[in-house]
């Protein structure tokens, strides 16, 4: 899974008058959980802009000086519910030998015969919950759609691997290949000409 670099500062008081001043410099308040004690830091809100506005799913390194860094995801985030500023952020130490869980996009493969005979593709999940060793993180879950038929769907079952675990339960359908309005009025337009050279006989 590709990484992005979180350049910051270890935060030497906590406090409420701490954390607004790191605000109003335009900075984020965050905390590191997972290793032995949470590492307090801030870091500008530019920095963040990768890594919380995309749909992509990312490791992440963050350095806080003195040589220090560390290898996280990002577990929560809090923003205002008004000018979707970022207020806060905690993220979760990786170690090379612990799994950790987390949430991968879901990437659309292949064609469909169901859609290219009218169907309509719907996504059902855009990201799966992914359980790895940081090593085998993907970037995406592929799901391949080119066995989808109309009404078929694609169950997490089909998509598993030997490197990750998909913590979901057998019947989660990932995408479907549903009927189109365009596609049944064309089956009961056919049906009911069908019908009538069926009635004709009978007279």
């Amino acid at each position: 899974m590709k990484s992005i670099t979180i350049k910051g500062s270890e935060r030497e008081s906590v406090g409420k008058v701490a954390t607004k001043a790191i605000r109003n410099a335009g900075a984020v308040p965050c905390v590191l959980y997972g290793g032995d004690q949470p590492v307090h830091f801030s870091a500008d809100e530019r920095a963040f802009k990768n890594l919380v506005y995309t749909p992509n799913a990312h490791t992440v390194v963050i350095e806080v000086g003195d040589g220090q860094s560390y290898n996280a995801i990002l577990q929560d985030i809090q923003v205002h519910p008004v000018t979707d500023k970022i207020l806060h952020i905690d993220f979760f130490q990786l170690f090379d030998n612990k799994e950790i869980t987390m949430e991968v996009p879901v990437q659309i493969t292949g064609v469909s015969p169901g859609v290219l005979l009218g169907g309509v593709l719907r996504l059902n999940t855009r990201k799966l919950k992914v359980k790895a060793l940081p090593k085998d993180l993907p970037d995406f879950i592929e799901a391949n759609i080119s066995g989808l038929e109309m009404g078929n769907k694609l169950y997490v079952t089909k998509l598993v691997s030997e490197k990750y675990r998909l913590i979901h339960p057998d019947n989660t359908v990932v995408c479907q290949v549903r009927i189109s309005r365009a596609a049944m009025k064309a089956a009961q337009e056919a049906a009911k000409a069908a019908k009538v050279p069926a009635a004709k006989k009978k007279k």
